[in-house]
């Protein structure tokens, strides 16, 4: 039988060293039974590190980690698996050349006289799938799934098996209110077995709707554990930053000028159906819509990514329809994909290489037509205060940056060439407050200083809270639009489940 009470998961002065840098500083942490304790903190907080430890990804430099109490070396995930310790991270750990049952079975497959048995498998997936309640098609190769659908493939991945212990790492990152719905009562399922959940987000709502303790680290450093639930949001924000943050979401001044992007009924071979919008200078239009709404693939297919297949693109008063994206760039429009480490930027170069990139054959060369250091210096220097990102940062693979941070270079390099339309797809996915509300104090200069802004957004409040005007995107379509007082809740959810909109 199982002894509650006393911790699940211990740990006693837990730390980790790598070259030159301590990124966990001799932690003290422990998880009871049957209890959601959040990890809150800034990127680079020291978040991520302690639960590669806990889940045997990595080993510690220093401490101990105790399991049920008593002491355990935890070599390898293997290990810790074998405890009933499972770990859902952030960044994917999924073959996109595999299908969803085998990335779901992937190292512990079932076999029999050496053989695998792919039939065993694939039921086994279904039964597992339909239990989560998760409609994904187990043999569809995971490259051809969206990244929501990649997050749910991740999930299912980590409720495989009897737990103990469930990690979750920014779970609903790239899902939408009714996945997120979903997987807290699967949450909910899992902690009524006594099993202990380890959760880390960003979305203060979150820690109040299912979090019991919360546990800030700041630096490396545990500053508190404190209540989920009685302890307000601004004390929580104080002990992650070390300061105050009055406002997250900033009032945006509405002044609309001339129509920077006209879009109709454009359809796509990513599933956009007769989809119109509008676009001026001086707003930000929000999209919004449920995973697979298409309203990611909307600005997709009007940045050139994916193919137009009908209808009609005017940007800044001229026809653009099937033009390219490095067209689309030179024309004043950028886009910042959702998946910074895939499509947005590259790892193995530092921040200042990145940040230059769409500046190379404009801007950055001499009167012999070679690279200027000194201009391009002078260019990412810039763009990276306008973004905050730190000067020491410039120089650094960016591989090595924080969640937080790779956000910050993405942006810059949207800032690196004149820009009349920023089209922004999921643009704070996995960064903290502090970092989320520098993002928004961004958007809402780039928008008074009279640029267009596109916000794409799988986080309801934030598009509610930013947007001017709000489009809502289901089946591959635009469902509807809300203006001023529309732009609720109420009104959104009505549109993304086709229900009658009454006045909030």
């Amino acid at each position: 039988m199982p002894t509650y009470d006393r911790p699940i998961l211990q740990t006693t002065a837990l730390t980790k060293d790598y070259p030159g840098v301590r990124a966990l500083d001799g932690v003290d942490f422990d998880l009871r039974r049957a209890e959601v304790h959040v990890l809150f903190g800034e990127n680079g907080a020291g978040k991520s590190t302690l639960i590669s430890l806990l889940s045997g990804a990595q080993a510690p430099s220093a401490g101990e980690i105790l399991f049920d109490g008593r002491k355990v070396q935890l070599a390898s995930v293997q290990d810790a698996r074998a405890l009933g310790v499972s770990a859902v991270f952030q960044e994917f750990s999924l073959i996109p050349t595999l299908t969803v049952a085998e990335n779901l079975f992937l190292g512990d497959e079932p076999r029999r006289l050496g053989f695998l048995r792919k039939g065993e498998m694939r039921r086994r997936a279904i039964a597992l799938l339909s239990d989560l309640e998760f409609d994904l098609d187990p043999d569809r190769p995971v490259a051809l799934l969206t990244r929501a659908q990649q997050q749910m493939v991740e999930i299912a991945k980590g409720f495989r098996g009897k737990l103990s212990v469930l990690i979750l790492d920014e779970p609903t990152a790239s899902i939408t209110d009714k996945e997120t719905d979903r997987l807290f009562a699967l949450v909910e399922r899992i902690k009524a077995t006594g099993a202990g959940i380890v959760y880390i987000t960003h979305r203060m709502q979150e820690i109040v709707r299912i979090g019991d303790r919360v546990t800030v680290l700041r630096d490396g450093r545990k500053i508190g554990t404190v209540d989920a639930r009685s302890t307000p949001e601004d004390e929580l924000i104080e002990m992650m930053t070390g300061r105050t943050i009055s406002e997250i979401y900033p009032q945006i001044r509405n002044r609309p000028t001339d129509v920077l992007l006209e879009v109709e009924e454009l359809s796509s071979i990513s599933g956009v159906s007769n989809a119109s919008l509008t676009v001026h200078r001086g707003e930000v239009v929000g999209l919004a819509g449920l995973v697979g709404s298409g309203k990611s693939e909307l600005m997709r297919a009007v940045f050139g990514v994916d193919r137009v297949t009908a209808g009609r693109i005017c940007f800044k008063g001229r026809e653009i329809t099937r033009a390219r994206p490095g067209h689309m760039l030179r024309a004043g429009m950028s886009y910042l994909p959702p998946d910074r480490k895939t499509e947005g930027l590259v790892l193995a170069f530092s921040a200042r290489t990145n940040i230059a990139l769409p500046a190379l054959r404009s801007k950055l060369k001499n009167r012999l037509g070679l690279l200027s250091h000194a201009a391009r210096d002078a260019l990412t220097l810039k763009v990276s205060q306008d973004v905050g990102l730190a000067e020491r940062n410039i120089g650094r693979s960016v591989a090595l940056l924080s969640g937080g941070n790779q956000q910050k270079v993405l942006f810059a390099k949207g800032l690196a060439l004149e820009t009349d339309l920023y089209v922004l797809d999921e643009p704070t996915v996995g960064v903290d407050v502090g970092t989320r509300s520098a993002l928004y104090r961004l958007i809402k200069r780039l928008c008074e200083d009279g640029a267009g802004v596109i916000l794409i957004s799988s986080d309801l409040p934030e598009v509610l809270h930013l947007s001017h005007r709000l489009y809502v995107m289901r089946g591959g379509t635009v469902a509807g639009e809300l203006r001023g007082d529309q732009i609720n809740e109420t009104s959104a959810l009505g549109l993304f489940f086709d229900r009658e909109v009454r006045a909030a």
